[in-house]
């Protein structure tokens, strides 16, 4: 079939067969993603295109009828300087965690190309709760290794997380489930004057400005325009972007994805001035209602830091206003590939972030 001439295909235990798939042949496999209660953006071939720096595959398992019951997108790419790749399914594998079959199918699947590919590692933080005694255990019996995280951004996705559950409410009711003071703090922004604007591609050079200056002011890292313009392009009407105006300016913004039943705050930025008007809160509201308004069960605003005496705790209590439900997923886990890659490109990456602390500490003195 052109099935079978679009993907390599295997035969996997069971008689089950597996498959893989690139981006331009993936619109079965992201499908499944979007329909499956476990899918995630960063599982879909789009994610694939806005991490253009990797390799990205999607593994596909059907049962004996030909029906899809597991599903991983996976990204691959080579580390500067060493002979070792890292292998990386953002928040995968896509299936019934509890099937224990078509997990060890599918995972074992992926490692099978990691050896092919020369990666030394694969690496998953499956969108599950750290309470998932059982699957934890299936990933430790495959031999994936745990190790202790914080409560912060040392993962490379959050491992504590705020998701809203939004299922069959209405607007009032998502509204009421707030903190008072985030009520007060959106309808305040209205009275002010605050307006919000949907936009698309061409707001992302002014969300990147935006951007630079959230950056600046709270100490991290920030993309460039064309990392905003990948993410608007791959996920196409499922993204936008949302821009707060007030007296003629723009002073906050978010970028926002929906896939499935889910919306992603992915990423939100906001001026240095007029913060007293509150933007920030009217932005989240307006991204909010576009969640309810396309029926998603669920709104991530995704991560933030509990710990008080981080410098970015406030965002972490913005987020408890809108949404109680901070939870612990599982974390990372590594399924060692080759060992002694492992131990090399670990100590080599360990080097070089200290390394930049010490410059950081340097530059700030100057």
């Amino acid at each position: 079939s052109s099935k079978k001439k679009s993907s390599a295909a295997f035969t996997a235990e069971k008689g089950d067969t597996m498959e893989t798939v690139k981006i331009e042949n993936a619109q079965e496999f992201d499908s499944f993603v979007r329909s499956h209660h476990k899918g995630h953006m960063m599982q879909t071939s789009a994610w694939g295109k806005v991490k253009k720096e990797w390799e990205w595959r999607g593994f596909i398992c059907r049962d004996n009828s030909g029906n899809i019951k597991g599903a991983c997108g996976v990204l691959l790419r080579q580390i500067p300087m060493t002979p070792f790749k890292m292998m990386y399914a953002p928040r995968g594998p896509v299936c019934d965690l509890a099937d224990t079959e078509t997990v060890k199918e599918l995972l074992t699947a992926v490692k099978e190309y990691g050896i092919k590919n020369k990666a030394y590692t694969f690496k998953i933080d499956t969108d599950t709760l750290a309470s998932n005694n059982e699957y934890i255990s299936l990933l430790k019996e495959i031999g994936f290794t745990f190790k202790e995280h914080g409560a912060g951004f040392d993962t490379v996705q959050a491992r504590y997380i705020f998701r809203l559950d939004i299922g069959s409410k209405t607007e009032e009711e998502v509204m009421a489930s707030f903190h008072p003071k985030t009520r007060y703090n959106t309808r305040l922004a209205a009275r002010k004057g605050v307006t919000v604007e949907i936009k698309g591609i061409e707001a992302c050079k002014e969300f990147h400005d935006l951007m630079l200056i959230t950056g600046e002011r709270d100490n991290f890292a920030t993309r460039n325009t064309s990392y905003f313009e990948r993410i608007m392009n791959a996920f196409g009407d499922d993204a936008r972007i949302y821009l707060a105006k007030y007296e003629g300016k723009t002073i906050a913004g978010a970028l926002n994805v929906i896939c499935g039943d889910k919306e992603w705050y992915v990423y939100g930025a906001s001026s240095n001035e007029y913060r007293n008007v509150m933007p920030n809160y009217l932005v989240q509201w307006e991204m909010i209602r576009w969640a309810i308004e396309r029926g998603c069960k669920y709104y991530d605003f995704r991560g933030g830091y509990p710990d008080e005496s981080n410098p970015l705790h406030g965002i972490f209590k913005f987020k408890k206003g809108f949404c109680n439900d901070y939870m612990e997923l599982m974390g990372e886990a590594d399924l060692i590939i080759d060992k002694i890659g492992f131990i090399a490109v670990n100590a080599a990456q360990k080097l070089a972030k200290s390394t930049r602390g010490i410059r950081a500490k340097i530059i700030n003195k100057k």
